[in-house]
């Protein structure tokens, strides 16, 4: 497929996948999250995810959940991938991802999927869940198991995001140029694979080569050379013309700070304007998407919003030229202040952001000087205290519990829980 629908559990989150079309997202399997509390990394749980589905739920710019943290909480890996999906799907109405590595885990929760779609076989008529499979070992094997779960994503009708994550100097060559070929043939070979289980597949073609410190061998996901890979990605993904996917915004920094706004500003950007379908892993990642933070997700909203509006350019015709305001405003007021235009365009061309902060000094001052993360931890708490989706009903949820072993107390989904 060239082009296909990306169903959120509510239509309203649909979103069309390939022409050049740019959208961005959460992603990651980050085991640690900053405590909102300590400020101290501790191992994520199955109530993170929950919480940070609950976030992205209500943050316009963030078009999907694709789970970000790996719950620790968790015995065996059945009930590693029927908790994560569970918690995905609880927490928000945008369409979620979850990787899944292995074939039993995908077969197991096509009947959640189904129950929270409305029936069985309702799943299959609006794949509202993407299977992520890192279906080679770089470099150049497929991963025997991970293509088992491939298989059973594709034959139950789930979108697949095809994933390549070789390393630059490790796994992928060090020259860039080598790390986009190997990428390239990695996951066009499982593109192939899907499409000969299932031509009409939703197949999403995700070069995702990482880079290393060569002096070191750490992952270094907020670097220049990062930028370059991924919008090199994107670029050769628009000239197969594939519905597609790089990873961008995977800042170095531990903290929400000056370093991880300026890594996630010109990795974002980068693949963003290289044309990229899908944009993952751009929002409340840390330490190379080994941790996360809740202020970060806020924050990295108002920078994704930003980013978008550069995408969608200038627009130039008669009317967005202005001739006609231009003479009318030079023969009469002098100025455009109180034109009919500035006030229609004011809604339409411009964008404003929440938390970043426009006021001048002495206003900011006046109002407590207030920096950036603080005023994004009060949007967090003020989510998190009140925002609990309902759209599970009880029923439904009763029967997801009486079948599969949920961790997550049902006590915890409700507001006043004294948590938050």
């Amino acid at each position: 497929r060239r082009k296909f629908i990306l169903h959120g559990i509510d239509p309203i989150h649909d979103l069309e996948i390939g022409g050049q079309r740019v959208h961005t997202g959460t992603g990651g399997a980050a085991p640690t999250i900053m405590d909102f509390n300590t400020g101290k990394y501790r191992e994520s749980t199955v109530a993170d995810l929950y919480d940070i589905a609950r976030l992205v739920d209500r943050l316009d710019n963030v078009h999907w959940y694709h789970r970000s943290v790996v719950a620790r909480d968790t015995d065996t890996i059945l009930d590693l991938d029927m908790n994560t999906t569970y918690a995905c799907l609880s927490g928000t109405t945008k369409s979620i991802a979850v990787s899944y590595t292995d074939g039993n885990s995908v077969r197991a929760v096509q009947p959640m999927l189904d129950m929270v779609a409305g029936g069985e076989g309702k799943f299959r008529q609006r794949p509202f869940c993407t299977a992520v499979c890192c279906h080679v070992v770089p470099p150049m094997r497929f991963a025997t198991e991970s293509c088992e779960a491939l298989e059973a994503a594709v034959l139950a009708g789930m979108p697949i995001l095809l994933v390549s994550a070789g390393q630059a100097g490790a796994t992928a060559p060090a020259a860039l140029a080598g790390a986009v070929a190997q990428a390239c043939a990695e996951v066009l070979a499982g593109l192939i694979l899907c499409n000969i289980i299932d031509p009409d597949c939703r197949g999403i073609f995700a070069t995702w080569p990482f880079v290393s410190d060569l002096r070191t061998g750490a992952m270094s996901g907020g670097s220049g050379e990062q930028a370059l890979l991924s919008a090199a990605c994107a670029q050769m993904a628009g000239f197969y013309d594939l519905p597609n996917s790089v990873p961008a915004g995977m800042t170095d920094s531990k903290l929400p700070d000056a370093q991880s706004g300026g890594e996630k500003g010109y990795t974002i950007s980068l693949a963003a304007h290289a044309g990229a379908s899908m944009i993952h892993e751009c929002a409340g990642m840390h330490g190379s998407l080994m941790g996360t933070a809740f202020e970060s997700y806020v924050l990295d909203n108002d920078l994704l919003g930003a980013i978008l509006r550069t995408v969608k350019g200038v627009e130039v015709s008669e009317d967005t030229l202005s001739f006609d305001v231009i003479r009318d405003v030079v023969m009469g007021a002098g100025h455009f202040l109180g034109h009919p235009q500035t006030f229609s365009r004011m809604k339409t061309d411009y964008l404003y952001p929440e938390i970043a902060d426009r006021r001048s000094i002495s206003e900011w001052q006046d109002a407590g000087a207030r920096d950036a993360r603080a005023v994004a931890r009060d949007r967090v708490q003020k989510i998190l205290a009140d925002h609990y989706p309902r759209h599970i009903g009880d029923d439904v949820d009763n029967r997801l519990r009486a079948a599969y072993n949920i961790v997550l107390p049902r006590a915890r989904m409700l507001a006043g829980n004294g948590f938050w």
